[in-house]
This record gives C-alpha cells, structure tokens and sequence, in this order.
C-alpha cells in the first residue's frame, strides 16, 4: 500500500481554495503531467461527481475515471478510482488557519500483482509530484487578481 501526504498553507479565504480544488477542470492548470480533466456528470460538484482524467505518470499516459464520494464544502473532498492494476483514495481536506487556507492532499494507492514490486518509486514519485502540484497552486491563486 501506497501512501502520501502534504500540506500547504494558502494565502486565500477557505471558500476560494475549496471551490478551485473540489471543480477537478481546474487541476490541469496546477498539477505537472495532467493533459485533461472532463467532468461526465451533469450539475456542480458533489457526491457522485465522476471525472475521466487524463495524465502522464511515471513515463505512461494514463485515463481513468474517478468519483467523489464525500464532499463537505470548505472541509474535505474525497474520490476514488482506478487506472490498470491500480486502485486509489485521494482527498483534499481544507482548513482555516491564522494565515489563510492549509490544504492537504492524501492518497492511498494499492498496486496489484508485479506492480507491487514498483511500490517504492510510485511512492517517491507521487510525493514530489504532490510538493510540486501544491507549490503550483499556492503561486495560481495568491497571484490571481481578486
């Protein structure tokens, strides 16, 4: 089993940095090596939004499609999915904090068979991803005019 975890602090009011997070269309503008996010269902995000993403990960293009499956404005957006031999749980949980916004992105991820064996650079990986995709948004939203 696969898991990662990071924080950041946002210098933007709770509502802004959950609404950007939790509309799945926007990550392409902040995450390294996602091409396209297409939300499938109809209406604003909730549980039962489902998305097909399409990224480059570890060298591969990978499609899959996701589903929310909790969704707590301003609190915590939860979705899972599944690419190959791949099944995962990712969520962004949103705080208050003397200085803004802190997000944090976690993921668990279990990899079956022989790609169990690749458990160690798929975590190495998704954890400079994470730290590179939060420094991204941080930069987006603090520089976006109000």
């Amino acid at each position: 089993m696969i898991e990662v975890e990071d924080s950041i602090v946002i210098a933007r009011p709770i509502d802004e940095v959950f609404t950007f997070v939790a509309d799945q269309t926007n990550a392409p503008r902040w995450q390294e090596g996602l091409w396209e996010v297409r939300r499938v269902t109809e209406g604003p995000p909730g549980v039962g939004t489902k998305h097909v993403v399409v990224r480059k990960f570890m060298g591969r293009k990978l499609e899959l499609t996701n589903e929310y499956v909790h969704y707590e404005p301003n609190t915590k957006v939860t979705f899972i999915g599944a690419s190959g031999p791949s099944r995962f749980e990712a969520e962004y949980l949103i705080d208050t904090t003397a200085e803004g916004t802190k997000l944090t992105c976690h993921m668990q991820m279990e990899q079956k068979g022989l790609f169990k064996l690749g458990d160690p650079l798929v975590a190495a990986s998704l954890r400079r991803e994470f730290a590179a995709n939060l420094h991204n948004l941080k930069v987006l939203l603090e520089t976006k005019a109000d």
